[in-house]
């Protein structure tokens, strides 16, 4: 089973924007939460796609961390 952090990072590489939306309304990571958020406003509204290319980039790393991190964390537990 995913974890949240697996979850959107599948949502990301989809293009699954309304399941991406949905995390961000039930996760309790305030960072992922900033994350998807900042992305999906880029990937709606922005003018440049320069700015979405960048929160995307950005999500994308911090879920590549935060899954790194748990994958540690549950090394250990």
């Amino acid at each position: 089973m995913m974890n949240e952090y697996e979850y959107a990072l599948h949502c990301v590489l989809w293009g699954k924007w309304d399941e991406l939306f949905t995390l961000m309304l039930k996760t309790e990571d305030d960072i992922l939460k900033k994350q998807i958020e900042q992305f999906l406003h880029a990937y709606y509204y922005a003018v440049n796609q320069r700015d979405i290319i960048d929160y995307h980039d950005r999500l994308i790393h911090y879920l590549d961390y935060a899954i790194f991190v748990t994958e540690i964390h549950s090394l250990h537990v």
